[in-house]
């Protein structure tokens, strides 16, 4: 398929990655965030063909992906909790939940997590050492 064959829904927005169908069926898109990657500086945009990008949620770093579970939740993905600059490439996966209270539902153990999904019984499959050549893993949270 032509690039021209695609249609652009939203313009503006800095260092995308992620995109998810939120359950009001805006599209939601992550931010990394570019150099010097400060901490807590990432934000959750909502995004509407036709209209500017709203901020949806904030204080987040260096957001690799997002996805939202069956109750409407969304989950948030960072490659590096203390920034990549830091050098420490420990990672954390948040839930942030329908009344804005956030739950970490993993970090130790999560090394540049690179993208997760969500299964329907609620398990939550992350990539992780996505920097390290054949180091790659899988790993499975379990419902929570």
């Amino acid at each position: 398929m032509r690039l021209e064959a695609f249609e652009t829904v939203a313009t503006g927005l800095d260092h995308p990655e992620g995109v998810a169908v939120g359950p009001d069926g805006a599209y939601y898109v992550g931010q990394l965030t570019g150099f010097p990657f400060p901490v807590g500086g990432a934000r959750v945009f909502r995004v509407v063909p036709g209209h500017r990008p709203q901020v949806s949620a904030r204080g987040f770093t260096n957001i690799i992906d997002i996805a939202f579970d069956r109750h409407g939740r969304l989950h948030v993905l960072e490659i590096a909790t203390n920034g990549i600059l830091s050098g420490d490439f420990t990672g954390r996966l948040v839930r942030v939940n329908r009344n804005g209270s956030r739950t970490v539902l993993a970090s130790e153990g999560l090394f540049a997590p690179g993208g997760f999904a969500i299964a329907h019984d609620g398990s939550i499959y992350v990539t992780n050492n996505g920097i390290l050549a054949g180091a790659g893993q899988v790993l499975r949270i379990p419902p929570r």
